[in-house]
């Protein structure tokens, strides 16, 4: 039943970002596919993990493993990736049409604006520290029951 609900909310209050998402799921239907949570998955080889309503897309890459391989295995961080992901759906849950502007901008900015990026490396500061990507572990957490990136420093 919650499934249901999940994929019926990001179809209609959602349906902009899942749209976008459904296009993507399309162009890389030969990648791995899995449900999680309602989410359909696909793991992809593209450096950078993206939540688009009800798809999410997460690296198979795991670039930034080497600065955590001390602390973590491999499938541990891909599967607290997956869980930071997942939050990002939920917060398209709950932002609807809105999702794109408020979650989405920002984050890719945060995520790819050269500067922000070597001050996040210079500070040793948190990719997970920004109010998106906080917000987002923090709602994967609660809805799975798993953890999340936390405050890993990853560039």
């Amino acid at each position: 039943m919650k499934r249901a609900l999940y994929v019926l909310w990001q179809c209609t209050w959602g349906i902009l970002q899942t749209l976008l998402g459904l296009i993507h799921f399309l162009i890389y239907w030969r990648c791995p596919h899995f449900w999680y949570h309602g989410a359909v998955v696909t793991q992809w080889a593209n450096k950078a993990s993206v939540s688009l309503g009800l798809f999410v897309f997460v690296t198979d890459d795991l670039p930034y493993y080497d600065r955590v391989a001390d602390t973590m295995t491999r499938p541990e961080l891909a599967r607290r990736l997956l869980v930071h992901e997942y939050g990002h759906t939920i917060q398209s849950l709950l932002l609807g049409p809105l999702y794109l502007l408020v979650m989405g901008v920002p984050s890719m900015v945060w995520g790819f604006w050269p500067a922000l990026s070597r001050k996040r490396r210079d500070k040793q500061l948190s990719y997970f520290a920004f109010f998106t990507e906080r917000w987002a572990n923090a709602l994967g957490e609660a809805v799975t029951g798993e953890e999340s990136m936390g405050q890993m420093v990853i560039d």
